[in-house]
C-alpha cells in the first residue's frame, strides 16, 4: 500500500511538473493532455486518477505557484522592519509577481478564466488567514483604526490580486506596475489610526 502511495505521489509531482511547464509555455486551453503525459511517462489515466480532469490539473498547479507566490511575499515582508510595513511589503510584492510571465499566464489570467473566483481557491483562503490575523494584531497594538479584520483583509488581499490582473492583462506591464503599488500603499495606510 505505502508503494503505491509513494508511486501516486511521485506521479503527481512528476504531473504537476509538466503542466506548469506546458500551461506556462502554451496556455490551459492549447495545452495538450496527451503531450504532457507523454513527457513525462504516464497515461492520461494516471492524470484522471489523481486530479480527475484538466481542470484538477490546472487547479493544483495554480495551487503550487500562488503558495509559492505567498510564501516570497512573506519572506519580503518580514525584512520591512515592523508588522505595518511588512504588510504593504507583502501585498507590493505580490503585485510585482504579476511581472513573471509563468505568473500572468497561469495564476492570473488561465486561473480565473477556467477556475472561477481566485477568492475561492484554497491558496487564497490561506493567504486572507494570515493577512487577518496580521491585521487583528495591528489593531490591537492600535496601529490601525479598530475596523472589522475580515473585512479589512479581503480587501486588502482583493487590492492585491487585483493590482496584478491589471498588470497581468495590460499592455505595458511594466509601466502599470508602480502606478499600483503606489495606489495600492495610498489606499492601505487609510486604515492607519494615525496617518502615516
Amino acid at each position: 500500500m505505502n508503494r503505491r502511495i509513494a508511486m501516486m505521489e511521485e506521479n503527481r509531482i512528476k504531473l504537476i511538473g509538466a503542466a506548469r511547464k506546458a500551461f506556462g509555455k502554451k496556455g490551459y486551453a492549447a495545452a495538450s493532455m496527451d503531450d504532457l503525459t507523454a513527457d513525462v511517462g504516464l497515461t492520461r489515466g494516471a492524470l484522471y486518477n489523481i486530479f480527475g480532469d484538466k481542470r484538477g490539473l490546472l487547479a493544483a498547479v495554480v495551487h503550487q505557484i500562488d503558495t509559492e507566490m505567498a510564501t516570497r511575499a512573506k519572506q519580503i515582508g518580514a525584512c520591512a522592519g515592523d508588522d505595518w510595513n511588512g504588510l504593504l511589503a507583502e501585498g507590493a510584492a505580490y503585485i510585482e509577481m504579476s511581472l513573471d510571465p509563468e505568473v500572468q499566464r497561469i495564476v492570473l489570467l488561465d486561473g480565473p478564466a477556467v477556475l472561477g473566483d481566485p477568492s475561492q481557491w484554497p491558496s487564497q483562503s490561506n493567504c486572507l488567514q494570515v493577512t487577518q490575523a496580521k491585521v487583528e494584531q495591528l489593531v490591537a497594538e492600535g496601529m490601525l483604526k479598530p475596523v472589522d479584520a475580515e473585512a479589512a483583509a479581503r480587501l486588502l488581499s482583493s487590492m492585491a490580486f487585483n493590482a496584478a490582473l491589471w498588470i497581468a492583462a495590460s499592455d505595458d506591464p511594466k509601466g502599470v506596475l508602480p502606478k499600483a503599488i503606489e495606489v495600492f500603499r495610498a489606499l492601505a495606510t487609510g486604515l492607519l489610526a494615525r496617518p502615516a
